[in-house]
């Protein structure tokens, strides 16, 4: 029978069991993240290291259908129109690259890249249909890792989606997909999803959730503000804009001063908001 010392001295080390925990080989996807997570709590990694690689771990298994931009949301421009009249939406929308159609949005014929537009100002002739890139069309169904690799390869940012009739249902970008993998990754303004929708800081300002509803907002902060017309308090925030805005943008109006924490192409998360004089109703 082994003695205390033997056994002691047989057993393995922290170095040895941490190593044998990761030349493990993982069995299925669940094994492999519990892997990663094991690693991450062993200090091999940090938060943001891990969070990207689950993010590329999703980004093999979602479809172009669970990011795209729904037609409806789609910011387009209509060919028929002159560059006077639809360049002040390409400013107000500061997007890289529009969806050119013809008549309607289900007849995409092209993509004009916002900086093809320096030319009419340059005072070159300029023809909407000249300045057209060709337009890449893909399914619903499209693995996202399958899309990335070809947005790289083709050095395409962009791609029309359509159904399986061949209607357009939405759009797709490069930063669509990126997002996927680091649009997640925590940062000082972030949160668990498990805390409270609005959090008041120690210089009296509130981190509120886009998806907080009025109702609970306006108990929190003692706002009195309708949800006839928006249940919360982001799509009230987004009208105020007039457009989705991004991270840092800011606004006042009602007696809120709101200053976006995070948002991505698609939605706004986070508000920063503080209780100011109202003065909308001054002369």
């Amino acid at each position: 029978m082994a003695s205390d010392s033997e056994k002691l001295t047989n057993k393995p080390s922290l170095l040895e069991r941490l190593s044998n925990f990761l030349l493990r080989e993982p069995e299925d996807r669940e094994q492999l993240v519990e892997l990663l997570h094991g690693a991450y709590e062993n200090h091999l990694f940090d938060a943001d290291s891990l969070a990207m690689i689950e993010g590329v771990l999703q980004v093999s298994e979602m479809q172009v259908r669970d990011i795209m931009i729904p037609r409806s949301q789609m910011d387009v421009i209509d060919i028929t129109q002159p560059p006077e009249a639809f360049i002040p939406f390409v400013i107000e929308t500061a997007h890289s690259r529009f969806p050119v159609i013809e008549d309607d949005k289900n007849d995409v014929i092209g993509i004009l890249l916002a900086k093809d537009l320096l030319r009419y100002y340059a005072g070159e002739d300029f023809d909407v249909r000249d300045m057209l890139r060709p337009a890449v069309f893909i399914p619903e169904s499209k693995r996202l890792n399958i899309l990335l690799k070809e947005f790289r390869s083709n050095r395409n940012h962009i791609a029309i989606v359509v159904d399986e009739y061949g209607g357009v249902a939405g759009m797709v970008t490069i930063e669509d997909v990126l997002e996927q993998i680091v649009g997640d990754i925590e940062d000082e303004y972030d949160y668990d999803e498990d805390e409270d929708n609005v959090i008041k800081n120690a210089d009296g300002q509130y981190r509120v959730k886009a998806l907080t509803e009025i109702t609970d907002f306006n108990e929190a902060l003692g706002t009195d503000f309708s949800d006839e017309e928006f249940s919360t308090i982001g799509g009230l925030v987004v009208n105020q804009f007039g457009h989705l805005p991004k991270r840092n943008d800011e606004i006042t109006f009602n007696g809120l001063h709101v200053k976006v924490l995070r948002a991505d192409s698609r939605r706004l998360h986070s508000m920063m908001i503080e209780l100011v004089p109202d003065t909308s109703d001054l002369p």
